[in-house]
């Protein structure tokens, strides 16, 4: 569920707005809140809703026409989202401040108060200092005070909302809280979700392929909801990732040390203990977190005890749950103070220190076994709530005294069967049980019997009767019998509501375990894939990128050896750009998305698939690449491009690595190379940061001139035969066999220097175009490129012969060119010899070889007969 308010200001640049929102995960009690500047294609209200994924949308009105827009899409008749519009006027002259605060003041009479808040490890270690203590989140009405008016606003909204339903308490609980893009965390935009399918893939929208089904190797649900937040949600602090690694590290040496432990222990002494030690971590890691996969979901358990809408079977299972994990945990020795040496029993990771305490918190177990010793555990799983507390004088003493009674009841009619016998003669006299109805006596046809008996149901051979006293009795029975399951439902409601000083306790336990499956799961990611421990260099060096044999992480999955990796080597204060070309299929697209992937892997904490790895934290990650167009909200691809463009413009800074594949292919050739050579510069030159920039047009090369040693041109490697066609419209009319394209083999290795050709034709072929369309598509290939070497040749004379002085004379910013000196003409000749020769030498394709050095054979020859 979430609430916004979205009002325009026009004093702001442009169609620029404010959101605020809070999102409440009910089945959790997570409530996620925050306020944001947003632009006109509302990209950041986009990310947050594809980041949450709500089910029920609470919108505050009036909204701008864009978002509103943007919401109609999203809550669109494909989806199952629940959309309700509430005016902002609801909320009366006090406003929605003071609607939260009579909420607080209603609630705190009746809500039970949290006690040792001081004890609580919040989820996210990236917002807490060594102690586990958030000393800057303030809880409670303090904390709502201290949010922007939007998100006021919004809270209140929900509040209400969550009213209707009895679950408003979970407000109140401010514990719980959490940006949601924390100062410490990088938020990954809609489009670098989408277009590196971090969480789903692009082909059919499930997890299959995605970087969150590689990488996640949770064993609970809790545990896998909280490693979805760490991949949308990297770390951008150094310390906090560095804690991360330092704890995945430690766990994947133990797992090393369980099969060496056995020798071990015939060796030394202190090789004997620090084994077993790290071997211990690992074994009881494992033993819980699979004994938690196979329970219930614990996080969601304990609010429903909170929501008290947990059965008697959930709160034993849960509790009970959590019990086995604090104890199995407590086997881990982590106190300095032990009377066993320090350097044995320590584990070096400080987050896995907090953790591991937290989860087997002395105050959580202590109230757990506390809480089970209060019930029946085999009354819990039958749901016999009659039987379910193990009540006494002292405790629960409502439900002894129901159970009393009923054994009273029980106890007169057992005294009236005494009777019976007697007045019947028979001994052996006792009640019947039939279809359901008690207490009968059964007796045969013959018998005589008082005249007030009441005849129930008989056979051929008896005749089964219920006198007034067994009635009179049995109706004391079933009243006492209500009674008591009145006072056990009451008794239970309160049980459960008295959960709720416990609960900040529980759910801070919860969130350790959860946070200890993530860890656990990156360490089992490593050590079954090989990857390496990433090195994030200092702050204060320049942004950094180098990566020793990369290799994406989803793709090696599937290809396993047959992967080929790559290096990457940038840097600010030296080659900070890579413009990428080379053929259709190649491997382009797949390498720069294996650098972003590699990045936010080390971000979240994880290790990397390469040989090496030396980053720099990046403060943001941004991608444009592909093409897909939105008629719904009616945009263009085109349009889409540019404003994705725009987005990376506006918000990336110096710390940032952006990625761009193929930009301004939407529109003509002449706008396309125009805007893509545009946006490079841009970045290059008022953004400084990062950029791998992959394109089909030769003319971007050309921006290597003005920033010469900070641009590199590389290409993906091929080996090709394919010749210059030699077709003609006469030949394709008779001759209606395919021509030989030639063959290209992919090596799928990024190397320096720029490809000049695509090779879309065998794409074509692949892609089974009708062959004469391919023919077509040949002739046109060969009369083009034909033209394009004609006005090459004409050229150069007419630059020789020409003076410099009627040379039109450009800015070589602009150009490329240096027109003002003298000798134009032989600068161009020579400038010609270099590229041929450049190509030649890069070329993989024997056949370009020789063209080049045919080409540079012939300038020569003119520059040397004038």
């Amino acid at each position: 569920m979430e609430g916004a308010g979205d009002p325009e200001e026009g004093s702001r640049e442009g169609f620029v707005v404010k959101v605020g929102l809070v999102a409440v995960e009910v089945s959790t009690g997570e409530v996620v809140h925050g306020e944001f500047m947003d632009g006109a294609s509302r990209s950041g209200l986009e990310a947050v809703l594809l980041d949450l994924a709500p089910v029920e949308v609470i919108l505050g009105t009036p909204l701008s026409f864009a978002t509103e827009k943007l919401m109609r899409a999203y809550a669109g008749s494909a989806s199952n989202v629940r959309v309700e519009c509430t005016p902002l006027a609801c909320f009366g002259e006090g406003g929605a401040l003071a609607e939260l605060l009579s909420l607080f003041e209603k609630l705190e009479v009746s809500s039970p108060t949290i006690e040792n808040n001081n004890q609580i490890i919040l989820m996210n270690e990236a917002d807490t200092n060594p102690h586990g203590i958030d000393n800057n989140n303030l809880h409670g009405i303090e904390g709502v005070m201290a949010m922007p008016e939007l998100v006021v606003q919004a809270m209140a909204l929900s509040a209400r909302y969550l009213k209707g339903f009895g679950m408003a308490r979970l407000i109140c609980f401010g514990s719980l809280f959490r940006p949601f893009s924390a100062n410490t965390e990088m938020s990954l935009s809609a489009n670098a979700l989408q277009q590196l399918e971090v969480l789903k893939n692009n082909s059919d929208g499930s997890t299959e392929g995605s970087l969150f089904r590689t990488m996640n190797n949770t064993c609970t649900a809790f545990g896998s909801r909280l490693f979805r937040h760490w991949l949308t949600h990297p770390l951008c602090d150094r310390n906090l990732i560095r804690a991360r690694h330092d704890a995945v590290s430690e766990i994947s040496e133990s797992m090393g040390s369980r099969q060496d432990s056995v020798s071990i222990l015939h060796g030394e002494e202190d090789g004997c203990c620090t084994a077993l030690v790290r071997s211990d971590l690992s074994t009881i890691l494992s033993s819980v977190l699979t004994m938690l996969g196979r329970s219930l979901d614990s996080q969601r358990g304990i609010t429903r005890i909170f929501h008290c809408r947990a059965t008697s079977k959930e709160f034993v299972g849960v509790i009970q749950a959590i019990l086995t994990a604090g104890k199995q945990l407590k086997k881990l020795v982590i106190d300095d103070t032990d009377t066993v040496s320090s350097q044995h029993t320590t584990i070096h990771s400080s987050l896995l220190r907090r953790l591991i305490s937290t989860a087997s918190s002395s105050f959580v177990l202590a109230n757990s076994v506390k809480l089970l010793s209060c019930l029946n555990k085999d009354a819990a799983d039958q749901g016999d709530m009659a039987n379910l507390f193990i009540s006494s004088v002292d405790q629960f003493p409502e439900v002894a005294e129901g159970h009393v009674a009923v054994e009273m009841a029980k106890r007169k009619l057992d005294i009236l069967i005494v009777e019976y016998r007697k007045q019947l003669g028979m001994r052996n006299l006792e009640y019947k049980t039939i279809a359901g109805t008690a207490y009968l006596i059964e007796l045969p046809l013959d018998r005589r019997v008082p005249s007030d008996w009441m005849k129930v149901n008989s056979t051929k051979k008896t005749i089964r009767y219920h006198t007034p006293d067994i009635l009179k009795n049995l109706n004391n029975l079933l009243l006492a019998k209500e009674e008591l399951a009145v006072i056990c439902r009451t008794t239970w409601h309160t049980f459960l509501m008295d959960f709720g000083k416990y609960y900040a306790q529980f759910q801070a336990t919860v969130e350790s375990l959860a946070t200890l499956d993530c860890l656990y799961s990156l360490a089992t990611l490593a050590r079954q894939n090989n990857y390496v421990k990433p090195n994030f260099v200092p702050e204060d060096e320049a942004s950094q990128i180098h990566i020793k044999n990369g290799r994406h992480p989803v793709l090696e999955s599937l290809l396993g050896d047959n992967f080929v990796p790559n290096d990457t080597d940038l840097q600010a204060d030296g080659e900070y750009c890579q413009i990428v070309t080379g053929p259709n299929m190649g491997g382009k697209s797949c390498y720069i998305r294996q650098v972003a992937l590699i990045t936010i892997m080390a971000q979240v904490g994880s290790f990397v698939p390469a040989s090496s790895a030396r980053l720099h934290v990046v403060d943001g990650v941004y991608t444009r690449m592909g093409a897909s167009d939105s008629i719904q909200q009616g945009t263009s691809t085109f349009y889409e491009e540019l404003n994705e463009a725009s987005n990376i413009l506006h918000n990336c800074s110096s710390r940032s690595l952006v990625i761009i594949d193929e930009l301004g292919r939407g529109t003509s050739t002449h706008d396309g190379v125009a805007i893509a050579y545009a946006t490079l510069h841009y970045l290059l030159k008022e953004k400084k940061c990062i950029v791998i920039f992959v394109t089909h047009y030769p003319k971007i090369l050309d921006i290597q001139r003005e920033f010469e040693g900070s641009v590199g041109a590389y290409h993906v490697s091929y080996l090709s035969t394919r010749k210059l066609l030699e077709i003609t419209d006469e030949k394709m009319d008779i001759d209606t066999e395919t021509e030989d394209l030639g063959e290209i083999t992919f090596l799928y290795k990024l190397v320096a220097g720029a490809s000049d050709r695509s090779f879309g034709l065998n794409v074509a072929l692949l892609a089974q175009l009708p062959l004469r369309c391919i023919k077509r598509a040949s002739v046109m290939a060969a009369k083009l490129q034909e033209e394009l070497n004609e006005r090459e040749e004409n050229k150069l004379p007419r630059l020789m012969n020409k003076p410099a002085g009627d040379v039109p004379c450009e800015s070589s910013r602009e150009a490329g060119l240096v027109c003002t000196q003298p000798y134009q003409g032989l600068m161009e000749a020579c400038r010609r010899v270099l590229c041929d020769m450049s190509s030649a030498q890069s070329s993989n394709c024997m056949t370009d070889v020789l063209s080049c050095l045919k080409n540079v054979k012939e300038v020569a020859l003119k520059i040397i007969n004038g």
